[in-house]
């Protein structure tokens, strides 16, 4: 049943997916934020459209939204827990589709470290859950320990999706509402993982991983802030 989605009713109805609605639907708050930002635009938001337009990839510079899933959750291997991404926007651009994972954020970090979610003695399904994505990284255990263990399954997120719908590119993208874009050095440990040195405001890569081009980006917008 998890898989049948129905149209919105306005931002309000996105408030209904949260963990914690009564903590997390709060303007200054990153679900309050993307809701707003992300359900009250016509196609993408004005700083979004700016960044994507100015960009020198010719992919992104007439993005076309088709649908928006937010609170989406993405199986992995590995235990039962899913990637639940803020939102995910399948787009589409030079007639081809584009998934984009979106990951919302304001002063919250991104969680623990792939060495503090592992822990002294991880269980079978943390053991089995890493190798899968280190596989699809192609990354060593080693070099992901300080990597926050978010970003590894929200980028893995963008790749899963772009396989279900056939698409050859997908971007992971982090909708910063911070002034200080609070986490941006995690996010830059992340990424330069694939050699590749990311700034904000700028759509970085791709790389390839399972034939999809795999792209990064992080948009800090304090417009509504």
């Amino acid at each position: 049943m998890g898989k049948f989605f129905v149209p919105s009713k306005g931002v309000l109805s996105w408030k209904e997916f949260l963990a914690d609605p009564i903590k997390q639907w709060k303007k200054g708050y990153s679900a309050f934020e993307l809701a707003v930002s992300w359900g009250n635009a016509h196609n993408l938001p004005y700083t979004v459209d700016n960044v994507f337009k100015n960009s020198n990839i010719t992919l992104f510079q007439n993005i076309e939204v088709l649908y928006g899933f937010p609170e989406y959750k993405v199986p992995l291997p590995g235990g039962n827990a899913s990637s639940q991404n803020d939102l995910y926007i399948l787009a589409k651009a030079h007639n081809v589709l584009i998934p984009i994972m979106i990951e919302g954020k304001v002063a919250e970090p991104f969680g623990k470290t792939v060495d503090s979610w592992l822990g002294d003695n991880p269980s079978e399904g943390k053991r089995k859950r890493l190798a899968y994505l280190l596989q699809l990284f192609t990354l060593e255990e080693e070099s992901v320990k300080k990597i926050r263990y978010q970003l590894l399954h929200r980028a893995a997120s963008a790749l899963i999706e772009a396989n279900r719908v056939n698409a050859c590119n997908a971007l992971m993208l982090i909708h910063s509402f911070s002034k200080t874009a609070a986490w941006f050095e995690d996010f830059v440990a992340f990424v330069e993982l694939f050699h590749i040195s990311p700034k904000q405001n700028t759509i970085v890569g791709p790389v390839q991983f399972q034939n999809v081009n795999l792209y990064f980006c992080w948009i800090t917008d304090v417009n509504n802030i």
